[in-house]
C-alpha cells in the first residue's frame, strides 16, 4: 500500500487533498512535528501491535508512551509490539508510514484517550515522509476498522 492508497481511502471522505507530503522523513514524532511546524503532542502515531496472533494498531499522542498495566488491563495481554519487517504483510503500510487509513483488512485500529487533547491531529499517511491534517471528529470518522477510544498511554497527563 501506499501513500496513492491513503490519498484514494480518504477520498471516500472529502479528505484525499489533506495529504502532505515531505522532501525528508517525517517517520519519527520529532521529525514529522518539526515539517509541520506543531508540537510534537500532536502528531497522532499509529503503534503496531499484535494480539492473538494478528495485527491492531493503537493511534495515540505523539507524547504518549504505552503504558504496559493500563494495556494489559484492557487487551488481557502484555503488549507486544509488530516487527518493522512484518508491518507491510501484517497491516498493509511500512514502518514510519503506519496509519489507520488503507490498512489490511480485520486490522482493528483504537484511538487512544490522549488525542482528546486537540482538536488538529496529523496522522502519518502511509510512507515514512507523509502526514494528514485531520480533526479529532473527522479521524474518528475515517479510520478503517474503528474499533473504539482506549486509555492505555502514559507520560501525557498533568500530573501532580
Amino acid at each position: 500500500m501506499s501513500i496513492e492508497s491513503v490519498k484514494e481511502y480518504l477520498a471516500k471522505f472529502g479528505l484525499g487533498d489533506r495529504v502532505m507530503e515531505f522532501d525528508a522523513s517525517s517517520a519519527t514524532v520529532a521529525q514529522a512535528a518539526a515539517d509541520l511546524g506543531c508540537e510534537p503532542a500532536r502528531i497522532a502515531k499509529t503503534m503496531a501491535f499484535l494480539l492473538d496472533g494478528h495485527a491492531i494498531l493503537v493511534v495515540m499522542a505523539g507524547d504518549g508512551k504505552v503504558d504496559n498495566l493500563r494495556y494489559k488491563a484492557t487487551f488481557h495481554t502484555k503488549a507486544a509490539m509488530v516487527r518493522p519487517d512484518q508491518l507491510v504483510e501484517l497491516v498493509g503500510h511500512p514502518m514510519g508510514g503506519v496509519c489507520p487509513f488503507a490498512i489490511r483488512e480485520n486490522v482493528p485500529v483504537y484511538l487512544d484517550e490522549s488525542l482528546k487533547r486537540f482538536s488538529i491531529v496529523y496522522p502519518a499517511a502511509g510512507t515514512a515522509n507523509s502526514a494528514v491534517k485531520l480533526t479529532l471528529p473527522e479521524l474518528e470518522h475515517s479510520v478503517q476498522n474503528f474499533a473504539g477510544w482506549v486509555d492505555v498511554a502514559k507520560g501525557w497527563r498533568q500530573e501532580g
